[in-house]
Formats: C-alpha cells, structure tokens, sequence
C-alpha cells in the first residue's frame, strides 16, 4: 500500500514497533463485524513522527498509539468525561488504518510521548493490553491490599500484576494453559491454579481477560458479598444462565470495560514508567504478522507478541 499522508491535525509516524493484541484477531476473525476494507490492523503503535509536527510534538518525538484513535468531543460521553463511550468514536487499526505497516497516520491529540525508560518492544504491549488492563482494575474497583483475581493470563493479565503488586494487593491467577501458570507464577502471584480451580479465599475484586462467559461466571463465584468483576473482553462467546442467588445477590456486580481514555492512557505509562514493567515479548517480522494472530489464538505466546517492521 502507498505511504499515507498526514492530513489536518494529524501526525505520520515511523513505525518502530507494534504490538498484537487479541481484539486484532476479532477483527481478522471477522467476530467483530467490519468497518473497512481492506484494512491494515494493529492498534499498540510505537512510532516517530516524521511529518505533522508542532511545538508540543517534534520531529523525532517517539510516540504511542493505543485503541482509541479519536472521539468527537461534543456528545453527551465526551461531555460527562467517559470518552471511551463517545458516541462516534474512531478505532486504530479497525475504524482507521493501524501499525501493521511500516507508516501510520495518527491525531496528534491522541499519541502519548513516550517515558524514555520504556524501549520500544516494551512500550509496544502497554498501549492496549497495559492501558485497558489498568482500566480494568479502575473499573473494578480495586484499592490497594485488596484480594484480586485475575482469569486468564495472557498478555494483559500479565502486565496488569505489576500494577497489582506496587499497590500491595494479593494476586490470584486461574487460567488453563500451563505455560501461563508458569508465567504467573515467575511474576509472583499468591496462588496460582487451573481453570477449574477457585482461589482459596473470597475475592474483593476480580478482572476475566479471557473471551468466555463461563469464565465470567467462575469469577463471580469467587467473589465475596459487594465485590465486583470487571470483564476485559471487546467479545464474549456467550454470556451463560447462572444462579442469581448463589452468585450475584449480596450486592455483587459484573461491569463490562469499554475501550480506555486518554486520561487512561497517560496514568497507566507514567505508572508504567516509575516502576519499571517490562513485558515479556517475542518478536515477530511484519511479514510474519500471520504467524503473530496464529501464535494469539493458540496461546502459544507468554506473556506479549511485538511485530517489527
């Protein structure tokens, strides 16, 4: 495809690196129904800009591109303050072309300079998994020294516990694949067990990471009266019938996460930046970009997958 061109309040970026998330494979998948095409995906862009430059982002700013492209800033959302619910948002690598690409247009109100103790390959995973994993835990609810359970331990989850741990909050991991208990268990989880195991005490807050309802059922059983799960998923299987008795009276609640904002986005990578997370990754070549959603849909990679152009 051509080299795109920068238009009114945009910026064009170099790219150096991005990052595969889950939601890329949806939209391959065709599980989330299409907006363009064709389309180039990927929306964890670490880039430079090169043309669109202003005072407040210079040439050569190293930037980062997360999955909110773009809000219209004047419906009610944008008015309340919850722009990740814009009734006209724009999504990166969905709505708009993404970072799958040696280029990429971005709004230049929506790139994030980046802390310059994050290299490339590292930051690229913390412009989705990492900021919508620490929305989640907002969304939650989760105060430090609470109890909280995370199901499903790909690459959110994976970066969600350093932010866990700096608050002082006991971990407890449930995911079926063994490689990823092993994972969980290198970064210092309390408990860590399959999924058909319950955590051994009752949760205060919960976050599911995997695109399942019966994972979101299995968290709510392990929660105690008033606690919360947030699920971090753009797309469910199915939402399965469950007892509201046992499981959701006591003031109980299950919130959905949607998107992220910019506020979101800065929080998390100044966070990200003071204590140091750094993602497991494995590199794949753009050419290789196939292979990277194979190896996400297998579960196949700990931790991060980065494509490098």
């Amino acid at each position: 495809m051509a080299r795109p061109q920068a238009g009114a309040g945009q910026v064009l970026l170099r790219v150096r690196a991005c990052g595969v998330c889950r939601t890329d494979l949806h939209i391959v998948e065709g599980e989330l129904t299409s907006l363009r095409s064709p389309l180039i995906p990927g929306h964890q862009i670490v880039g430079e800009i090169v043309e669109g430059a202003t005072a407040d982002l210079p040439a050569g700013t190293r930037v980062g591109v997360s999955w909110v492209g773009g809000v219209d800033g004047t419906c009610p959302y944008c008015r309340r303050g919850v722009e990740n619910l814009c009734d006209s948002i724009t999504f990166t690598g969905y709505a708009v072309d993404g970072g799958y690409a040696e280029y990429a247009v971005a709004r230049a109100d929506f790139v994030f300079p980046l802390p310059p103790s994050l290299d490339d390959l590292h930051a690229a995973p913390l412009l989705c998994a990492g900021i919508i994993g620490f929305r989640s835990l907002r969304v939650a609810g989760v105060e430090p020294g609470d109890s909280v359970g995370l199901f499903g331990f790909g690459s959110s989850a994976s970066l969600t516990i350093a932010v866990l741990q700096a608050w002082n909050c006991k971990v407890y991991v449930s995911t079926r694949g063994e490689s990823h208990r092993r994972l969980a268990e290198s970064l210092g989880a309390t408990w860590v067990g399959s999924d058909e195991e319950e955590p051994p005490v009752e949760l205060d807050r919960a976050v599911t990471f995997a695109p399942s309802g019966d994972v979101v059922v299995a968290a709510l059983s392990s929660l105690r009266k008033g606690g919360v799960v947030a699920i971090n998923a753009i797309h469910l299987d199915r939402m399965p019938q469950f007892d509201y008795d046992r499981l959701l009276w006591g003031e109980r609640q299950i919130r959905s996460v949607a998107n992220m904002t910019r506020a979101d986005a800065r929080d998390f990578l100044e966070l990200a930046g003071k204590i140091g997370i750094k993602p497991r990754v494995t590199t794949f070549p753009l050419d290789k970009a196939n292979e990277a959603l194979a190896a996400i849909k297998s579960d196949s990679v700990d931790g991060s997958a980065v494509i490098v152009p």
